[in-house]
């Protein structure tokens, strides 16, 4: 029997009088949770696009200050999510009290760590940058940026705990909302405060810094009130146990966003070592390629949404069959992704700078991931799936020992011990996506749900 064209019918949560299809309710939980993952990159890639008509020095200052920022996000993915996860199993369950319980104890925590984590990135920013081995014009660029983005990060982790609860609750549509004002304020921000329109003297890379800052306080301040008056927290005092089951499932992830970012950081000092050209075209392709890679993020938050609240309603075929459902949608998603970065590499690259040599650069790098966009489409819902488990540890040790043991082994070798070119530092890559997607999906079939709690 194919299960995944039968309808399967179950309730939405909260909504008894509503009966869909599962593969409706993917589609419903994915496209938002897409869409706002899409969006959420946008940010970062209109920044690279519009200071592109500053220069090279200060495309790679906005990637190596981005650079920075996804690596401090690392503990608060992880947190969120825990919270994902928790909230789900609970909402799942019909516990509606406690899910609001743990929200309030996810705000807390983030509010927390946001606060010396920013300290942190103020006070040694600068210094992480020199010895990533970005030159002296790059710097001259990213100094004040960085500066900006870590004092003001409170606002972009705010928007980050607050998604992840709602998501958990299934209400996936909110955080989209959010997430597309913010991208149209940031444009609105940033055009005359980079390039000095509408009275204001042009500010370069710094006015793309409080154009994000100030379209994030938007953006958090949207959502925080429509938490509080659709009451998604409870606010009292802390409940321990619950922020114990947070932990737990959250803190893997954490170590699991660090192994990947802080690969992503060596990865990117070998990338450095070719010069601020290559750097430039790495920063576009690997903002091109977010496009793609976003998009199948999205999916793996909705599969760990999806199989938290079917575990928690212990309904485990729904379970199974909204996996099937999810790869389904990722894998067609960045499939055609794939031939859009495979056929069309110049043109997309040719939006962002117009430098023929790193349009040339980020034309071979384009096509290289575009041979990775099925299987990292794999990993992120396996991956996602099995974080919806609980089994988030696993994930960890797959991704410490994929970016660790293959890319970043594979491109010391390229760059460090037989001097290849900078093409052959990228492909290293596509092989750990291969072999993350591999480990993940055999996780997952190996895997048995009934009786599987948090």
């Amino acid at each position: 029997m194919k299960h995944s064209f039968k309808k399967f019918y179950y309730y939405i949560a909260g909504d008894p009088s509503k009966p869909v299809s599962l593969r409706r309710n993917v589609v419903n939980l994915s496209v938002p949770v897409l869409l706002s993952s899409l969006f959420q990159r946008l940010v970062s890639i209109v920044d690279i696009f519009l200071v592109g008509g500053v220069s090279a020095a200060a495309i790679a200052a906005v990637g190596l200050g981005q650079l920075m920022i996804f690596v401090a996000m690392t503990v608060f993915w992880g947190l969120a999510t825990g919270a994902t996860v928790v909230i789900a199993h609970l909402w799942g369950a019909g516990k509606a009290e406690e899910a609001r319980k743990a929200a309030f104890v996810a705000i807390l925590t983030c509010a927390a760590m946001t606060l010396i984590v920013s300290l942190v990135g103020v006070t040694f920013g600068d210094k992480l940058g020199r010895i990533m081995g970005a030159r002296a014009d790059v710097m001259a660029y990213a100094s004040g940026y960085i500066k900006l983005v870590f004092t003001y990060l409170v606002f972009t982790t705010g928007l980050n705990i607050l998604s992840a609860i709602m998501q958990g609750r299934g209400n996936t549509r909110t955080p989209m909302n959010a997430i597309l004002l913010v991208n149209i304020l940031h444009v609105i921000i940033a055009i005359p405060l980079i390039y000095g329109k509408l009275g204001f003297s042009p500010m370069y890379v710094k006015g793309a810094g409080y154009a994000i800052n100030i379209s994030e306080a938007i953006g958090f301040s949207y959502l925080l009130f429509y938490a509080i008056r659709h009451h998604y927290i409870n606010f009292g005092i802390p409940d321990t146990g619950l922020w114990k089951k947070v932990w737990i499932v959250g803190y893997p992830v954490a170590l699991e966003r660090v192994a990947q970012q802080s690969g992503q950081i060596l990865f990117a000092k070998f990338v450095l070592g070719y010069g601020t050209v290559a750097y430039a075209a790495h920063q576009v392709g690997v903002s091109l390629e977010s496009l793609s890679f976003v998009q199948g993020a999205g999916v793996g938050i909705a599969s760990t949404a999806l199989m938290g609240q079917a575990l928690g309603a212990k309904k485990y075929n729904r379970a199974r069959i909204g996996n099937k459902e999810a790869l389904r949608i990722a894998v067609v998603v960045m499939g055609l992704m794939a031939c859009i970065f495979l056929f069309f590499p110049g043109p997309l690259s040719s939006l962002f700078t117009s430098d023929q040599d790193v349009i040339a650069k980020a034309s071979v790098f384009l096509r290289l991931v575009a041979l990775a966009q099925i299987p990292l489409a794999m990993a992120f819902v396996y991956a996602g799936s099995l974080r919806g488990t609980g089994d988030t540890f696993y994930v960890f040790l797959c991704t410490l020992g994929s970016m660790w043991g293959v890319r970043i082994f594979l491109a010391w070798i390229a760059a460090g011990l037989l001097h290849l070119s900078l093409y052959a530092v990228w492909g290293a890559f596509v092989v750990d996506w291969y072999v993350r997607a591999g480990a993940f999906a055999w996780r997952y079939h190996k895997r048995e749900l009934h009786g599987i709690t948090l």
